[in-house]
C-alpha cells in the first residue's frame, strides 16, 4: 500500500457576488455537500471555509469558488463526484458558474497527513493549463497512479 493520497483541486469562477440571489441555491447546499464529502469512504481532509480568502490573494481573483480537498485514492474521490448527493449540485453548476477556459481541476499524490496548501494547488492547476495531463498534475481521464508520479519526479 502507498503512503500517498490524492490531492485536488478544483476552481470555478461565480456568476454573481456569494451575497446575489443568483449564488442562494449554492450557499444552500454547500453544508450538505460538505457533509457528504466528509463522511464519504476514504475522504481524508478538505480546505476549511474560513481559510479560503487567502486563496483569492494566490489565485489573484475573488471571483473564485477554490476547493482543496485530500482523498485515500482516486476510486474515493470519483466515488463522491459522480456516485453521491454531490452529483445532484453537480449538475446544475451551470446555474452559479461560468465555464472557464483554463484547466479548473487537478489531482496529484501527497504524503498521508500532508494539507495541500492554496500555493500548491495554484502550481499544478498553471502546470496543467501548460503541459496537459502528466503524473504530476491530472485529472480523472489520466488516471495515474501513485508510482506513476514517484517515478516521474525521479526522471525529471
Amino acid at each position: 500500500m502507498s503512503d500517498l493520497h490524492l490531492a485536488q483541486v478544483n476552481i470555478a469562477r461565480r456568476l454573481a457576488p456569494l451575497d446575489d440571489p443568483i449564488m442562494q441555491d449554492f450557499l444552500n447546499n454547500v453544508e450538505r455537500i460538505n457533509a457528504i464529502a466528509d463522511s464519504s469512504e476514504g475522504f481524508k481532509w478538505r480546505m476549511q471555509d474560513e481559510e479560503k480568502e487567502e486563496g483569492s490573494i494566490i489565485f489573484q481573483d475573488d471571483s473564485l469558488v477554490i476547493n482543496i480537498s485530500v482523498w485515500e485514492n482516486l476510486e474515493a474521490l470519483y466515488e463522491y463526484t459522480y456516485k453521491s448527493g454531490h452529483i445532484d449540485v453537480f449538475k446544475r453548476k451551470k446555474e452559479w458558474f461560468s465555464k472557464l477556459k483554463m484547466v479548473h481541476m487537478a489531482f496529484w499524490y501527497v504524503k498521508q497527513g500532508y494539507q495541500p496548501t492554496f500555493k500548491d494547488a495554484k502550481q499544478r492547476l498553471d502546470y496543467m493549463n501548460i503541459n496537459g495531463d502528466t503524473p504530476y498534475a491530472f485529472s480523472f481521464r489520466s488516471k495515474f497512479t501513485p508510482e506513476d508520479s514517484i517515478n516521474y519526479k525521479q526522471s525529471i
